[in-house]
């Protein structure tokens, strides 16, 4: 794993951490487990440690990792107007709307 100089001054999760999130979450740990949990989450701070140092000033930001553009249509009706033909077979509308049994008084 790289180290940096902000990597070492991370603060370390301890096990007691590992065990009182395990069991916010309602999961039963082991000692063995906890213990390896332990090593992988403060190895992931770790990481994240390193790539925080990392300078991203010159870096343009961008939606996604790969140049690339959407493909849209044209906005353009490409269906019949059927309203009317739909509207009538609703047993009961007004002024365009379906109307439905109300349910809640």
């Amino acid at each position: 794993m790289p180290t940096d100089a902000n990597a070492s001054t991370t603060k370390r999760l301890e096990r007691r951490d590992v065990t009182h999130v395990a069991r916010l979450a309602r999961l039963a740990l082991s000692d063995a487990e906890a213990d390896k949990a332990l090593d992988e989450l403060n190895a992931i701070f770790e990481m994240i440690a390193v790539m925080a140092a990392v300078d991203t000033s010159d870096v343009l930001p961008m939606s996604h990792a790969i140049e690339m553009s959407a493909r849209l249509r044209d906005d353009v009706v490409t269906e019949p107007d059927q309203r009317d033909a739909h509207m009538a077979l609703a047993p009961a509308t007004a002024a365009g709307l379906y109307l439905v049994p109300r349910i809640i008084e």
